[in-house]
């Protein structure tokens, strides 16, 4: 597998916790080269118990999440700054005094949000047939940030320079090494029709059991199973979306539900008790049964990504480093279920950019809940 390429991650990843059935995060257990068990203890000690800023990002993200949600299309934004402090992007003075009320910092934005959603909207009817480019506003400059792959070039760099350019300083271009691309690839196997892929988190709709995975995963296998060999059966996809979104429901058979937890790969797992939205500047972390548990910090939401295979919108951009075989697996802080890891740049020996597709989003779509 190339380092430098964003890509969606295959890799199913359902565990055992002791035998009491599918714990989110890993299938099948690949050791990762270059981290040693002390590392990925700590890590995984880090993410049960909320050290390394996840506690208290987290909780700021929570409030910065939920004011910007009663402003609707009156803020660009929300993120938690370098102090760890919630911030909400204003456009008046009233709001800005609702917004320091509710215990956030409020920032008057440079440019309004409709200013903004213009910029995006005309990225989204130039560049969206340009696989490799993608875009998302930054709440605490806003700019939207376009990005371009290696694979841009010519005529087709010139295109996205162009719209760019008409724009003028509400856009800020930025350059990803390596091939913008799915983490799903042949041979990276979900256990099904010869693929890979992660368990995200278990759910239940309608008092039975399922759980989430990546869409692009749910397009490609109907049958799961836990191992390889396919002796031992998971569930039955039931409804898969990818592009556009990137999630999948899958019902688990029958006594094969586990608990709302994710495995952390030291022998415990982390409960998962909420789903919640992700904010910049939140630290975060994902499991996936490729790498094991990875730390990082979310850098947009409400990104688009122009894939090969097609444009997914609505993602969470992250530092964290995935895999393939790391796709749909949980992306969360504490016991928040946030997102499933959709794609990616680099590895996780020389780090990259990572996208997840809300877990929120996924979850209104199939009336689910986790559970």
């Amino acid at each position: 597998m190339r380092n430098s390429r964003l890509r969606t991650a295959v890799t199913m990843t359902a565990v055992a916790a002791g035998s009491a059935g599918l714990v989110a995060g890993s299938l099948y257990v690949v050791h990762t080269e270059g981290r040693s068990g002390g590392q990925e203890a700590r890590l995984a000690g880090d993410a049960r118990a909320g050290r390394g800023n996840a506690a208290p990002t987290g909780q700021a993200a929570a409030k910065a999440a939920r004011i910007a949600g009663r402003l609707g299309d009156r803020t660009t934004g929300a993120y938690v700054d370098s102090a760890g402090r919630p911030v909400v992007t204003v456009t008046n003075a009233t709001d800005a005094a609702a917004v320091r009320a509710a215990g956030a910092v409020p920032k008057m934005t440079r440019r309004s949000p409709a200013t903004l959603r213009r910029v995006t909207g005309a990225l989204r009817r130039s560049v969206s047939d340009i696989p490799g480019t993608g875009w998302a506003v930054d709440p605490a400059t806003s700019r939207v940030t376009v990005w371009t792959d290696d694979t841009v070039t010519g005529a087709r760099m010139a295109a996205v320079q162009r719209t760019a350019r008409q724009m003028g300083a509400a856009v800020r271009m930025v350059r990803i090494r390596g091939s913008l691309h799915t983490l799903a690839l042949g041979g990276d196997a979900i256990f099904g029709q010869g693929a890979r892929c992660s368990l995200g988190f278990n759910v239940k709709r309608g008092g039975q059991d399922f759980f989430v995975t990546a869409g692009h995963c749910g397009n490609e296998v109907q049958n799961w199973a836990a191992d390889q060999e396919g002796a031992e059966a998971l569930g039955t996809t039931v409804e898969s979306d990818f592009p556009g979104n990137d999630f999948a429901l899958v019902q688990t058979e029958q006594g094969g539900a586990g608990q709302s937890a994710v495995n952390l790969y030291n022998g415990q797992a982390q409960e998962i008790t909420e789903a919640g939205e992700a904010v910049v500047g939140q630290r975060v972390f994902r499991s996936g049964s490729t790498t094991g548990v990875h730390a990082g910090s979310v850098t947009a939401t409400g990104a688009t990504v122009n894939f090969a295979e097609g444009t997914v919108t609505g993602m969470i951009q992250t530092t964290v480093c995935a895999e393939p075989g790391d796709s749909g697996g949980p992306l969360f802080a504490g016991g928040t279920a946030l997102g499933l890891t959709s794609g990616g740049s680099g590895d996780c020996r020389t780090g990259g950019v990572t996208f997840f597709q809300p877990v929120t989003e996924a979850l209104q779509v199939f009336g689910a809940e986790i559970g």
